[in-house]
């Protein structure tokens, strides 16, 4: 096919204007031009690295190619770096690098790549099975498709490769139209795979085969986003950077389905709007999404940007960018940047956002952010952190997720994804969630007694786990927030043996972290941050551990380890309290009695405990049950408040004595 013919099927695709944008990106993304470019000669000169935002495995190193490419090279243990080459996300680059300067080497090395590839790595070749995973083949379909459109014009675009582009994408469709079972419709690998194939059915020439290439692309994403995202919109595997790879993907379809007259099911874009939805709720006030899972530190909002123009969604526009960054400008083009600046914005006032089906609460309160998580694991990309907690507070993480590091089946896998990476509990020191290899575990968790509240300024969130049955020992951890900068947390630990238990508290490594007489501080330039442990006969003390914001990076930290040894029904209560640098407000924090008021008796520690902390002005009473107290009719009486329920808070501040506020029946 000529290049003219190709060029001009009388189809719509993502960016309009290539000149226009390019000024666009120019003047607004001066940065991601120069990323990019330096990306794109490093392509030319046969030199690779994954470095881009959105790469889902990134890599530091370039390696580097005299002569011939092989394309089927692995610098070292990680097949994900064959697997990632293998996708051409750089081929983007090239691109976008023609299309910002005209420069005629991007168009030819895009053009021998794209042949010498074709020629040499052979889908029934065994040798090349690494290659051609299905997945790869399904995000080659995009990442080649949307790189081919920044070359219309260049006269390295002959038609030779023209046709070398349209003969590889059939084969690739005819590939993916045989790739279809109960895996790939659970997996995000099937949407990955369904979305090439779709938009392989929208850039090849119409004919009836390719229309049957649609129908079966669009039957496919409808039932894997039916089956695959809950009801809260958050994709099964519980892992942020996926889900949002999902609603990428999901967010293309719907983009050229529009633009080309394509009728989707209503279902499928109610679940996407619902996907951009929960990126919405968990998306952190830096505008990166929570490392939680196999997830890196990314900013997310360019998926909330798409979404809210998609949807005119002004509740989505609020959390997203005020203008298209650089790769949301190319998806969607300058008219709809432009449509976009003219839409409206509204601020979400909830401080209190769950996603009840995927088990997860998220509390926002002035500049801190809690994220608390009891619910599935989400198989191979879900990690063991059965109620981990996340804290950010005035513009810095506090509590962090160790992260991911690697996919690799070694000890590094183990150490960031096992139940100590994450800001949780373990009993007598075995983790609660047990891996048998980089992806499936011999042994799984079931979350438990989820629940929330919100009430008088106050949020409460808890949950618990079977992962510890075997033991005799059901945990749970209950969390209150006071205000912004003060915030409780309650561990419970019910069995009738002697277990020991283990809490920790992975700091952000920007920190520093130090014991300060019984308590613990994280001091940076954002935060001071001042941890109580009220651990009965525990000790507690501060180990080396790592974190990873990014695959194959990882950094030096150090968590906080509390560890007690107890017979029966043990609790553990841990007051974080949030100050400026310079700004520092001591934390006192008393455990009181609780007395019953009908039978003039102290309660003993297993049914219902109390605090009471102090921080410069304030001063909270809170009483926690572990189990029902009130018997036959009674209240309780903790340092001379009296009420009822199972999480109770009193502010003394306004001489609050009794009733106080019942987060917890």
């Amino acid at each position: 096919m000529k290049p003219e013919q190709f060029y001009n099927q009388g189809k719509v695709y993502f960016f309009d204007d290539k000149v226009l944008v390019a000024d666009y990106v120019r003047i607004h993304e001066p940065d991601e031009v120069e990323k990019i470019i330096v990306l794109a000669n490093e392509a030319v000169n046969h030199s690779f690295r994954f470095a881009l935002r959105w790469d889902m495995e990134r890599t530091v190193v370039p390696v580097h190619f005299e002569g011939a490419i092989n394309w089927l090279y692995q610098p070292g243990d990680d097949s994900e770096w064959v697997y990632a080459f293998n996708r051409m996300r750089f081929w983007i680059c090239l691109g976008q690098a023609y299309a910002l300067t005209g420069n005629e080497m991007y168009a030819k090395a895009f053009a021998e790549q794209l042949c010498h590839w074709v020629k040499q790595v052979k889908k029934e070749d065994p040798l090349c099975a690494k290659a051609w995973r299905s997945i790869e083949a399904g995000l080659r379909l995009e990442y080649w498709t949307k790189a081919m459109l920044y070359f219309k014009g260049s006269p390295h675009i002959t038609e030779q490769v023209v046709d070398t582009f349209l003969s590889s994408v059939t084969e690739h469709a005819e590939f993916l139209m045989g790739v279809w079972d109960s895996y790939h419709l659970m997996s995000n690998w099937g949407v990955l795979e369904n979305h090439g194939l779709f938009i392989a059915s929208v850039i090849l020439p119409t004919s009836a085969r390719t229309l049957e290439y649609q129908a079966e692309a669009i039957r496919r994403l409808a039932l894997e986003s039916e089956i695959q995202v809950y009801d809260d919109g958050m994709q099964w595997e519980q892992s942020p950077m996926y889900h949002n790879e999902v609603t990428h993907d999901f967010l293309d379809v719907l983009i050229l389905a529009r633009r080309n007259g394509i009728a989707l099911p209503p279902a499928f874009i109610l679940k996407t709007h619902a996907m951009c939805k929960a990126s919405f709720t968990w998306q952190k006030p830096d505008g990166n999404e929570p490392c939680m899972g196999d997830s890196d530190e990314i900013d997310q909002r360019d998926i909330l940007t798409k979404g809210a123009y998609l949807f005119a969604d002004p509740l989505l526009k609020g959390r997203a960018l005020e203008h298209f960054d650089f790769d949301t400008i190319w998806d969607l083009g300058l008219a709809a940047q432009q449509e976009y600046e003219r839409m409206p914005s509204t601020k979400d006032p909830d401080s209190l956002g769950v996603l009840k089906n995927s088990g997860n609460a998220y509390v926002r309160r002035g500049e801190s952010y809690i994220h608390f998580h009891c619910g599935t694991m989400g198989a191979g990309h879900g990690h063991s952190d059965q109620l981990h907690i996340d804290l950010f507070a005035n513009g810095e993480d506090i509590l962090v997720d160790a992260g991911r590091f690697t996919y690799v089946a070694k000890a590094e896998r183990f150490e960031f994804k096992d139940s100590t990476a994450h800001n949780t509990t373990t009993v007598d020191n075995e983790n609660f969630t047990v891996c048998k290899d980089s992806w499936e575990c011999s042994k799984l968790t079931c979350p438990v007694n989820f629940d929330y509240n919100q009430k008088q300024g106050y949020q409460f969130v808890q949950g618990g786990h079977l992962g510890y049955l075997h033991k005799g020992v059901f945990v749970n951890r209950k969390l209150i927030v006071l205000q912004d900068d003060l915030l409780l947390l309650c561990d419970e630990f019910y069995t009738k043996g002697k277990h020991s238990y283990q809490q920790y508290l992975h700091c952000n490594d920007a920190g520093f972290v130090s014991k300060v007489g019984s308590n613990f501080r994280y001091r940076s330039d954002f935060n001071d941050v001042e941890f109580c442990l009220l651990s009965p006969d525990g000790a507690s003390g501060i180990i080396p551990t790592r974190v990873s914001r990014h695959y194959n990076e990882c950094k030096d930290n150090k968590t906080i380890v509390t560890k007690i040894t107890q017979e029966g029904f043990a609790s553990l209560f841990t007051v974080i309290s949030i100050n400026k640098p310079n700004v520092f407000s001591p934390l006192v924090v008393k455990k009181v009695p609780v007395r019953s008021n009908f039978k003039g008796i102290v309660f003993p520690d297993y049914q219902i405990e109390a605090v009471t902390l102090f921080k410069g002005d304030s001063s909270y009473t809170v009483a926690v049950a572990h189990q029902e107290w009130a018997s036959p009719t009674d209240t309780f009486l903790a340092d001379g408040c009296t009420g009822f329920g199972n999480v109770v808070v009193f502010d003394r501040t306004k001489q609050e004595k009794e009733i106080g506020t019942c987060l917890h029946a």
